[in-house]
């Protein structure tokens, strides 16, 4: 027998049913109920519920245990009653009744419960990082970023592209933030360079003849923070093609992306085929040349519209003589809207730099009203 574990914290079931078992594992929950304690043991895989009575000699030590004490377990696989069924864990129908056990690893006070999702200030979480990444949602984050890695590289050799490992201390070369400099030992006075991205040597790869190349690839980058980019380094996904032209660039990608969601996500993947949009078209669409198409708002030329006798917007007919192009959003079910949520509006476009908004009611063709403070 296995000297820690005969089986992981997520693998007991009903098939192993009165067998005595090993486990190793954190003490993640306990729950004292007098005669009885409960004890969650959790390790990489799952959870297993532990409980020991107070006939047994080693009671009263397991009592005093703190949380996250590091334990390995002897007991006996028994089945639940009924009504202590949770459903929610693979061993859910199962618990072991502790025969004997010993400490691996003593534990302190907590200064952060880890069998909490609630929200930590980043400095504690960073300060003991150890205990963050112990933390369930953390940790699914974790394993689920080495699946994802994992089915890029299968799928990428799977579409012919080998995987190199490019250098990281390089010589400096011009790109867009600043870069990071190491002393060199050897050379005194002199500096490497960390790579903003492999891009000399992923050319110098296609140069020398491989054809398709891809990389999980470091890269670092004096910079600050963005929404989804820590500062400092970041990985990407690098790739290069031979003798391509740029839709087989695209279909690479548009295939990997849309296998990687279906594979890792339960979201309706709204298109498989990418809509392709010309620079031009999206300015005009959407104002932003990374438009988010989930947005029902779209932008529309209403010039034409303007040149009408019946419009009597004369400040947008004036501008329409002299050239100008009118363009707004289009909305539905706005209409019976009332005054306060257009002002509201108008506030918010004139805190934006605007001189004010204009808005107006399309009926069958037909401007209904016009209104507006553009001054």
């Amino acid at each position: 027998m296995h000297k820690y574990r005969t089986h992981t914290c997520n693998e007991l079931n009903l098939k192993n049913k009165n067998e005595k078992i090993i486990l190793s594992g954190w003490i993640n929950k306990k729950r004292d109920h007098g005669n009885l304690l409960f004890i969650d043991l959790r390790d990489n895989y799952g959870l297993t519920q532990c409980v020991i009575d107070n006939s047994n000699d080693y009671f009263k030590e397991i009592e005093k245990l703190q949380l996250e004490t590091v334990i390995r377990i002897e007991g006996n696989v028994v089945e639940r009653t009924k009504e202590t069924i949770n459903s929610d864990l693979n061993t859910g129908k199962i618990e072991v009744k502790i025969l004997s056990f010993k400490i691996i690893g003593h534990c302190k006070e907590l200064p952060m419960p880890v069998f909490s999702d609630q929200e930590y200030a980043e400095d504690i979480r960073l300060k003991y990082r150890f205990l963050d990444l112990r933390r369930k949602k953390i940790h699914e984050n974790i394993i689920l970023r080495s699946k994802v890695i994992a089915f890029i590289r299968s799928e990428m050799s799977k579409l012919g592209f080998l995987e190199f490992q490019t250098p990281i201390l390089t010589s400096s070369s011009p790109e867009g933030a600043r870069d990071f400099l190491v002393p060199s030992r050897l050379n005194p006075g002199k500096f490497y360079a960390l790579p903003q991205a492999p891009q000399q040597f992923k050319q110098l790869i296609m140069v020398s003849g491989f054809d398709k190349y891809f990389q999980i690839a470091p890269c670092f980058r004096d910079e600050d923070a963005r929404a989804d980019r820590s500062p400092g380094e970041f990985y990407q996904l690098d790739l290069e093609m031979s003798f391509v032209e740029q839709h087989d660039v695209f279909d690479v990608v548009e295939k990997l992306m849309v296998n990687l969601f279906k594979k890792f996500s339960n979201k309706k993947i709204k298109y498989e085929t990418f809509p392709k949009i010309s620079y031009k078209e999206t300015m005009i669409k959407y104002g932003t040349d990374k438009p988010d198409l989930r947005n029902p708002l779209i932008i529309s030329d209403l010039t034409e519209v303007f040149k009408r006798d019946d419009v009597k917007f004369e400040i947008f007919k004036k501008l329409v003589k002299s050239g100008s192009k009118v363009r707004a959003i289009l909305t539905k079910k706005t209409k019976d809207k009332p005054r306060s949520f257009f002002d509201g509006i108008d506030k918010w476009a004139k805190s934006e730099g605007a001189s004010g908004l204009a808005y107006l009611t399309f009926e069958k063709n037909n401007i209904i009203s016009a209104k507006g403070s553009v001054g």
